[in-house]
C-alpha cells in the first residue's frame, strides 16, 4: 500500500538521461525524427519539471519531440510500450505505481484538445461555404440571408480592382519616344568633351486614374447598401486614389471613416456619420453638391466615378440632369449601378432618374450580385 500513496525520490541525474535518451531511441525505431538537440530539449525540460512524474515526463517529451499531429499516436504508443508495459527482460523504470496510473489516465485522454472539435467544424463550414462560392456569387443581394452576407463579405476580401492608367504632364526616361531628353543628351556630350553622342528620349508618366463612388444608401436600396458599402471598403486598398460618398436626402464623405484596418469597424464608422440611412432619396441635390463642393476642386478630374443607386429620384429632374452634365465634364468615365438591371441585356430604365442620367452614363452595369461586381472589376482597366 505505501507503493500507491508514496513517490520514490526522482531518479539521479544520470539515470535520467540514460532513460530519456533510451526512450527518444525508441521514437527513432518507430520512424519519428528525433534529432540530438530534441533530446538535449527534452532532457532539459524534464530536469526543469517534477522527473519523478510520468505525467510531467510524458508531457515534456510531447511538446518537444512532436512536431506534427499525426505523429501523437505513435508518441503515445511507444511512451506506454516504454514507460507503462515493462518487460521482463529490463529494468524497473524508477516510478511508483501512482504515477504510471496517473500517466495511464493521460494517454485516455482524447487526441484532440479543448476546442478542437469546434474548429473542426468551422472548419467544415468554411468547406461547404468555398464549396457554394460559385452559387452564392449568383445569388442576389437582397436574396442573401445574414450568413450568406457574411460568406460573401470574406470573398470579397479577394476582389481586387485596377483603374486604367493614364499620362501625366510629367516625364520619365525611355528607351525610344518622341521627346528628346535635351538635358541628357548635352550632359554626355559635354561628358565627351563635345563629341556627338546618341539621342536620348523620354516619356509621358503613366499614373492609375483616381476611383470615386457615390453610393445610394436610401429605403429602396436598402437590399443592396450594405453589401455595396462592403464593396467600398474592399477598394480601399487600390493603389490610388479612392473617394467614398454616400447619399439619401444628402450627401456624406465617408472616405476617412472607411480608413480603418477592421472592416466592422469602418462600416459602423461609416453608419454612424450617415445620418439619413435608408431615408428619402434625392439623386439631383445630392449630386449637385457632389459637384460644387468636391468635383470641381479636383476629387474627380480624370477618375472614374461609380454611381451605385436605382434611380428612383425624388427631387427635381432637372437638377440632376444639369449636374450629370457637369460631372460628366468633370470627371473620365461614368459608371452607373442599378440593382434592378440584373443579368438581362436588354434593360431599359423605367425611373425618371434613369431616363434623365442615361445620356451620360458611359457604362451601365447591375451591381446586384457577387458576379457582377467581379465583372465590374474585370472591365474597369478598359475604361479608357
Amino acid at each position: 500500500m505505501s507503493t500507491l500513496t508514496t513517490s520514490p525520490p526522482a531518479p539521479e541525474p544520470d539515470e535520467l538521461v540514460r532513460l530519456l535518451v533510451g526512450f527518444a531511441r525508441r521514437l527513432r525505431e518507430a520512424e519519428l525524427a528525433v534529432g540530438s538537440g530534441d533530446v538535449l530539449t527534452y532532457c532539459a525540460a524534464a530536469a526543469a519539471l517534477n522527473p519523478a512524474d510520468l505525467v510531467d515526463v510524458y508531457w515534456a517529451g510531447r511538446t518537444t519531440l512532436v512536431i506534427r499531429r499525426d505523429q501523437i499516436p505513435v508518441y503515445d504508443s511507444v511512451f506506454r510500450s516504454y514507460f507503462l508495459d515493462e518487460a521482463d527482460d529490463e529494468p524497473p523504470k524508477p516510478f511508483s505505481v501512482k504515477a504510471k496510473q496517473q500517466a495511464q489516465s493521460v494517454l485516455q485522454v482524447p487526441e484532440s484538445e479543448p476546442g478542437e472539435q469546434r474548429r473542426e467544424d468551422q472548419q467544415a463550414l468554411l468547406g461547404l461555404i468555398a464549396s457554394d462560392a460559385s452559387s452564392l456569387k449568383a445569388k442576389s443581394f437582397a436574396a442573401c440571408t445574414a450568413e450568406e452576407l457574411l460568406a460573401l463579405r470574406h470573398i470579397m476580401k479577394s476582389l481586387r480592382l485596377t483603374p486604367p492608367r493614364r499620362r501625366t504632364r510629367r516625364t520619365v526616361r525611355a528607351s525610344s519616344g518622341r521627346v528628346p531628353d535635351l538635358r541628357r543628351t548635352v550632359r554626355e556630350t559635354m561628358r565627351l568633351h563635345g563629341e556627338p553622342t546618341e539621342l536620348y528620349w523620354r516619356r509621358r508618366r503613366l499614373r492609375l486614374r483616381p476611383l470615386v463612388l457615390i453610393l445610394d444608401v436610401s429605403g429602396s436600396m436598402s437590399d443592396y447598401s450594405r453589401a455595396l458599402l462592403q464593396f467600398a471598403y474592399s477598394t480601399s486598398r487600390v493603389p490610388t486614389r479612392v473617394e467614398v460618398f454616400c447619399f439619401g436626402t444628402r450627401l456624406t464623405r465617408i472616405t476617412r471613416e472607411l480608413d480603418h484596418r477592421r472592416p466592422d469597424e469602418a462600416l459602423d464608422r461609416a453608419a454612424r456619420a450617415v445620418v439619413d440611412w435608408e431615408g428619402g432619396t434625392r439623386i439631383g441635390s445630392s449630386l449637385d453638391t457632389f459637384v460644387r463642393d468636391w468635383a470641381r476642386r479636383g476629387r474627380c478630374r480624370g477618375a472614374i466615378v461609380v454611381i451605385c443607386s436605382d434611380g428612383l429620384d425624388r427631387g427635381d429632374p432637372a437638377v440632376l440632369a444639369t449636374a450629370m452634365d457637369r460631372l460628366s465634364r468633370l470627371c473620365h468615365r461614368i459608371v452607373w449601378m442599378n440593382p434592378h438591371k440584373g443579368e438581362s441585356e436588354d434593360f431599359r430604365p423605367n425611373t425618371l432618374g434613369m431616363m434623365v442620367a442615361a445620356p451620360h452614363i458611359d457604362l451601365l452595369m447591375s451591381g446586384h450580385d457577387l458576379r457582377s461586381l467581379e465583372q465590374f472589376a474585370s472591365v474597369l482597366p478598359d475604361l479608357r
